[in-house]
């Protein structure tokens, strides 16, 4: 029996990580589960919902909101865990600081880190800093669980050995058809998970068009997310049939900057948007699903859509995501409010132009990563080989 631990600590990373965290314990392997504390207040509930209840929690008291700062704070607590627990296998997922350190700290105690979600680029300095997290994961991990075919290249393209390269499919595939199933199946009720407010807005609006929003990366705060709202307040304008849902990032400085974008809405218009705190991932699945297409700088939002064949426009100037770009399913419109307005537009007057959105499937997987990943990882050949690496021998791959 392999001994796993997981070291996950944000929101993106429990959802993709939940349903290899079940498939390998259902298989009989120990599963340590670490919170790193990342996201706590939105963390628990998730830990809940997918039936993964952390064993280990750092308790992460941060001195100053200095990128450094957390780093720091988090590579130690994890390191006094790898320590403790000397588990066989350290397994991390996607870009977060949480994954950086979690595969820094394995690297440093010889354990074998397999990164889930390996391979995504843009080449550029945005999204800052997750861009070089992923990099440097890539030089610190033995297995690199790639979910389309061009993160298999980049990675061989940066010198990475194939042999150590799996394309699998996106987990967070998984966890959305999951709970799709869940809710057509009758065992899950997004409607007391949402918010008073926010329920009775669906209701008063069951037959109008939805755009979904979504806006927090940090290259955005500021400007840009003023635009994204002057943008969002002018398609209301313009659309009298069109209502829409922003869940806002409890960022003080996010929420001004909303604000400061919707200023100049009228009340007629202003009453068919609804401003909510954000919601649990439940509640999110039922808005995608309920939405005519979303605006977001979400990169998880964007792979949950393309999913449910919901339309997305990007709200970012680049996306590690290009696939779905490719594929037809999203659509690069930047944070000017004018580009916003102009492509929205053409979505909710066009009908051609919107089906050609509706992609038939997801390019970011099938539903069935979590098993392939969970397969690859416990077959002998790959455990064997992962596990001499401990100790420092030949064992260990050339980069990878």
């Amino acid at each position: 029996m392999t001994t796993y631990l997981t070291c996950i600590g944000t929101r993106p990373e429990i959802i993709k990580m939940a349903m290899l965290y079940r498939t390998l314990k259902a298989q009989g392997h120990s599963m340590l589960l670490l919170h790193t504390g990342q996201h706590e207040a939105v963390a628990q509930e998730l830990y809940r919902f997918f039936d993964m209840p952390p064993d280990i929690q750092i308790d992460l008291k941060r001195r100053s909101p200095r990128l450094g700062d957390l780093t720091s704070t988090l590579l130690e607590g994890i390191d006094e865990v790898i320590e403790r627990t000397d588990p066989d296998v350290v397994l991390v997922q996607g870009d977060t600081t949480s994954a950086l350190a979690g595969a820094l700290a394995g690297y440093y105690h010889d354990k074998p880190v397999a990164h889930i979600e390996a391979g995504l680029r843009t080449y550029e300095r945005e999204p800052f800093p997750e861009e070089k997290n992923r990099e440097l994961i890539s030089r610190l991990a033995h297995w690199h669980f790639a979910p389309t075919a061009q993160a298999r290249i980049n990675l061989i393209d940066e010198g990475i050995d194939p042999a150590h390269i799996f394309q699998v499919g996106n987990p967070v595939i998984d966890s959305v058809l999951w709970v799709r199933e869940r809710i057509s199946l009758g065992l899950a009720d997004a409607k007391p998970a949402m918010p008073p407010v926010l329920r009775d807005f669906l209701e008063a609006y069951r037959t109008n068009r939805l755009l979904l929003v979504t806006a927090h990366r940090r290259e955005n705060w500021g400007e840009p997310i003023r635009e994204i709202a002057a943008g969002v307040a002018q398609l209301l304008l313009d659309h009298p049939d069109l209502v829409v849902v922003w869940p806002v990032h409890p960022n003080p400085s996010v929420q001004a900057d909303v604000n400061a974008g919707l200023a100049h809405l009228c009340p007629a218009a202003r009453s068919r948007l609804c401003l909510t705190a954000p919601l649990n991932y439940l509640a999110l699945i039922v808005l995608l699903s309920r939405c005519h297409f979303t605006l977001t700088d979400s990169g998880g939002i964007q792979e949950e859509a393309s999913a449910l064949a919901k339309p997305v426009l990007v709200a970012r100037n680049s996306t590690e995501r290009q696939e779905l770009v490719q594929a037809g399913g999203a659509r690069l419109v930047g944070t000017q409010a004018a580009a916003i307005v102009r492509e929205a537009s053409a979505l909710l007057t066009n009908d051609l132009a919107y089906r050609a959105m509706q992609l038939p499937c997801s390019p970011f997987g099938d539903g069935h990563a979590a098993r392939r990943i969970a397969d690859i990882l416990t077959q002998p050949i790959h455990a064997k080989a992962a596990l001499s690496v401990v100790g420092g021998g030949a064992g260990r791959s050339r980069v990878g």
